[in-house]
């Protein structure tokens, strides 16, 4: 799995014609198996960007191609998780965990198998029956990405998943999406304003510029798999984040101005 990311820009136009530039051109490429942290101040386009890979938004120039293939919409080579808990209400959580593998004809016995396979790997054996309303914000995020990664994408694209989770839950969290990434080899896209969790859940972090937003730098994170939230106190652990805490700042300033 290749994504390549070339010339990418985006102009919004509002209703009285004022345009407003939300990304400059960005050439970006993220290889397979990579888990690649997208990080930079509130307002700079990253999730812009994450919309334009998911095809749930286009470039005003340039082109976003996956393993060659131009994005033209969305689709199930692409596995897209929300802050927003975007699960159905009226199911189940089994049944939303099946949703797409209904819609691509699969047969009630293999949905069965797979959703019982990742309703495990997410920890939520017991509440296959259980709706939406009846889950905390972590469950529902667990099955969220158990429904992205059932249709088995070639990349795996998460907005935030984990801003409106409490701290404890969010650890949680970054620790068992590490995990199935480490079993799974997943190639992952993941956008975030937390430096703590970019540092920890990439082997590559890109840097977000202000708006109009750009990629500024790129940092390898070289800790070992599997991860432990500990490596949080580490000295090497701390010397990136000053680094990308002087990043953004700089670029919290300037946007400032």
């Amino acid at each position: 799995m290749h994504l390549s990311v070339e010339g990418v820009s985006r102009i919004f136009t509002g209703a009285k014609g004022q345009r407003t530039q939300a990304l400059l051109p960005i050439d970006f490429r993220v290889q397979e198996n990579d888990f690649v942290t997208i990080l930079g101040p509130s307002g700079c386009g990253k999730s812009t960007l994450l919309r334009i890979v998911a095809g749930l938004d286009y470039p005003t120039t340039g082109q976003v191609l996956l393993d060659g293939k131009q994005v033209e919409g969305p689709g199930a080579d692409r596995g897209v998780v929300f802050q927003s808990y975007t699960l159905f209400p009226w199911l189940t959580v089994a049944q939303n965990i099946c949703f797409g593998l209904r819609e691509r004809g699969m047969s009630d016995a293999d949905q069965k198998a797979r959703s019982e396979y990742f309703i495990a790997k997410v920890g939520l054996r017991g509440f296959e029956n259980h709706y939406p309303k009846q889950l905390s914000g972590g469950m529902q995020q667990r099955t969220a990405i158990a429904r992205a990664l059932a249709n088995d994408p070639k990349i795996l694209l998460l907005d935030e998943p984990f801003g409106a989770l409490d701290n404890q839950t969010r650890v949680l969290m970054q620790e068992l999406l590490l995990g199935i990434w480490e079993s799974a080899r997943k190639t992952v896209l993941f956008v975030t304003h937390d430096i703590d969790e970019a540092i920890f859940m990439a082997n590559r972090v890109a840097v977000f510029s202000a708006r109009p937003g750009r990629i500024k730098s790129e940092f390898a994170v070289d800790f070992p798999h599997p991860r432990h939230y500990t490596i949080k106190t580490s000295p090497e652990f701390m010397a990136i984040k000053a680094t990308l805490t002087e990043e953004i700042r700089a670029e919290s300033m300037a946007s400032a101005h």
